[in-house]
């Protein structure tokens, strides 16, 4: 086999790692500022004006979830009558309109199967808010998936940021079942560095967070402005963040806020989710790309967030479907007896592995520095959570045949079904 062929195999391994250090460098600085946020942060104790506040849960198919979760709203340490709590059951063919309603909510059932996701189930709900409780003046929306569940100072912690004037804000992720196996640790594990490693440094740097999935608040005034909810991409949450970081909003993050999670268990249920969220990835930067980079340039007083935006929800991906491609490439061209044959399988095999180390190091590290600062809130026995930093690379790793697929492959939003039924007591 020519040495050229060889040498550039590797060089092209080395590069794609090389890359994708240097893009995401930045985050390196983002743990040293998390390690001394940590390190100082006190609860915040003063008195603040208690708002009074609209949770939604969108729901599908959620009876054996919805009801915890509405038992962990109801047992908040805030008042009350400043709480109500809307559900929209959503295409439902079960019991779930009933199980809430008999749980204190107030239930509206939407029956559509053209507008199928859940920026339209959370449209249609503020819509009914807007028109049918004007009176109640709510000064902000919760957004919770059914199968969440709040820690009881939960609304009091997120009324604290919300009072020092961010108008939409993220909280701590935290999981049901971190300890199912190693693919609910995976997404668990991922979740805790979201919010401890990007958007608690973020929020101290004065950089804007991101929402992710669920358990945010957004300013009823801001849902106004845009007209409702009017974001419907597959990834309908970092459509949000992107479209509110162009405009100049600065998202907000409350580290004393928790609230827990359902992880999928199955790889077959993983695969389709992430594949739904490389698909939407795309779609963002599809629509949005030209904006947020240009911003970058633009925009001074938000210049860097737009920058973080941009790392999140495109190169990453792109990197690892080239590298992917390239490298399948040279095997297709090994197998088929082209440029060395076996040889170029060979050289191709052990550059990959090479490179594959050097990812794996980068993630375990990650993993394992959220681990151990992280190790009162992770629900699971010590050995687990040990063994779980070692499967969090596979994990990750996983989302490279996903993101190639997401690619070409038309992707639609399916369910995914909850069936961890537990209290939050039961969590702990």
């Amino acid at each position: 086999m020519d040495s050229a062929i060889s040498s550039f195999i590797n060089d092209f391994n080395f590069l794609m790692f090389l890359l994708f250090t240097l893009m995401y460098s930045y985050q390196f600085v983002y743990m040293f500022v998390a390690f001394k946020a940590k390190k100082d942060f006190k609860p915040r104790k003063q008195n603040v004006h208690q708002k009074k506040y609209a949770v939604i849960i969108a729901a599908r198919n959620e009876e054996l979830v919805i009801g915890h979760l509405i038992k962990s709203i109801k047992n908040q340490k805030y008042p009350k009558e400043l709480i109500d709590i809307f559900v929209i059951a959503d295409n439902c063919t079960d019991n779930t309109a009933r199980v809430a309603k008999k749980a204190g909510a107030i239930v509206r059932e939407r029956f559509n199967t053209d507008r199928v996701g859940k920026g339209y189930a959370l449209d249609f709900m503020i819509k009914i808010i807007e028109k049918e409780y004007s009176s109640s003046k709510y000064e902000g929306y919760f957004v919770f998936d059914a199968d969440n569940l709040l820690d009881e100072n939960y609304i009091a912690e997120m009324n604290k940021t919300f009072n020092q004037g961010y108008r939409v804000i993220t909280s701590y992720r935290n999981s049901k079942n971190y300890d199912q196996n190693w693919i609910s640790a995976g997404y668990a594990l991922w979740f805790l560095h979201e919010a401890e490693y990007l958007n608690l440094p973020r929020m101290v740097l004065n950089s804007s967070c991101a929402i992710s999935g669920t358990g945010f608040l957004v300013h009823a005034e801001l849902i106004k402005d845009n007209g409702g909810w009017i974001h419907h991409l597959l990834t309908e949450d970092i459509e949000f963040s992107v479209a509110q970081i162009i405009k100049g909003e600065k998202i907000g993050y409350c580290k004393s806020a928790m609230f827990y999670d359902e992880q999928p268990v199955t790889f077959t249920q993983s695969w389709y989710q992430r594949l739904r969220w490389a698909k939407g990835f795309y779609q963002v930067f599809a629509k949005y790309g030209r904006d947020l980079v240009g911003s970058i340039f633009r925009e001074k007083h938000n210049r860097f967030s737009c920058y973080d935006m941009t790392m999140t929800i495109m190169p990453a991906m792109l990197v690892s479907s080239l590298s992917m491609i390239v490298n399948g490439f040279f095997y297709l061209a090994g197998f088929f007896e082209l440029f060395g044959g076996k040889e170029l399988i060979h050289v191709t095999t052990i550059a990959m592995l090479k490179s594959t180390g050097w990812y794996y190091g980068l993630l375990f590290i990650l993993g394992f520095i959220t681990t151990i600062t992280e190790w009162r809130n992770i629900h699971c026995s010590g050995w687990k959570k040990i063994a779980y930093t070692f499967t969090f690379p596979f994990f990750m790793f996983t989302y490279i045949p996903i993101s190639v697929v997401a690619l070409f492959k038309h992707v639609e939003w399916k369910p995914i079904a909850h069936t961890v039924v537990k209290s939050v007591d039961e969590v702990r």
